[in-house]
């Protein structure tokens, strides 16, 4: 549906807004017009993060190979100070997520 679509658009802009503001470099893959794209994110969501029916819909956010999960595992790393993790990255210096890492490892 038209609505299914907007809701998909503006999650998609959510993630690239982020990752673009916190200079985390990205590549953005059109699932909508590239086959092969569509056909590798398919088979790269593990088993256990897909829907019960159909094909798991965008935005599926991956490290390289590695899945890291879709919109709404990114939203909670992000409302959590939890998004380098969530990318598999290292938070930078001084960011709050790097301040939280020090803070749990000093307990």
């Amino acid at each position: 549906t038209i609505l299914e679509k907007w809701i998909i658009k503006k999650q998609q802009q959510d993630v690239m807004g982020f990752l673009a503001a916190n200079k985390i470099e990205y590549e953005e893959c059109d699932i909508a017009a590239n086959e092969a794209n569509r056909k590798w994110m398919r088979e790269n969501v593990p088993e256990e993060s897909r829907p019960a029916t159909g094909n798991p819909l965008p935005p599926q956010i991956f490290n390289e190979e590695k899945y890291c999960g879709n919109y709404e595992a990114f939203f909670d790393a992000r409302e959590d100070n939890a998004v380098y993790a969530f990318l598999g990255l290292t938070a930078p210096p001084g960011s709050k997520e790097a301040e939280a890492q020090a803070k749990k490892a000093q307990q």
